[in-house]
């Protein structure tokens, strides 16, 4: 049984796989992307990676207007986008305490980005925090 940072591990990757299929137009779905990344099916990442696709619009424009000045979304590389709307879609949406939610968006950006982009992503996700608490 994988821990919750392990299956974040593996949202990372199917969100990553969805959006490299999606610029190359090649059909997917949800499911058999998650089932080559998991030998048994898991709650926690069915429905984040069902919740992060259903409301992708809504976390695009949440990141877009955190993000600098002349920044969006789409100049972060495609693993970057993916480790940003899990973090915002789990601060937003789910029952997981924020200071996990950023916690382990820090953690993954740490393990697939530079610091920079890690700091970028902690302070977008701390300002969501801060303004979604007012």
């Amino acid at each position: 049984m994988k821990n919750r940072s392990e299956l974040r591990d593996i949202i990372i990757k199917v969100l990553y796989q969805a959006n490299l299929y999606e610029e190359a137009n090649i059909e997917y779905n949800y499911t058999d992307l998650i089932k080559e990344q998991l030998e048994v099916e898991n709650e926690f990442v069915d429905a984040c990676v069902n919740g992060i696709d259903k409301n992708k619009d809504k976390l695009i424009d949440k990141a877009n207007k955190y993000l600098k000045k002349d920044w969006t979304i789409d100049r972060l590389s495609k693993v970057d986008q993916a480790i940003l709307l899990l973090g915002i879609y789990e601060l937003l949406y789910t029952d997981t305490p924020s200071v996990v939610a950023i916690n382990e968006a820090i953690e993954l950006s740490k393990k697939y980005s530079d610091e920079s982009v890690t700091k970028m992503i902690n302070g977008v996700l701390d300002k969501i925090y801060h303004d979604e608490e007012k």
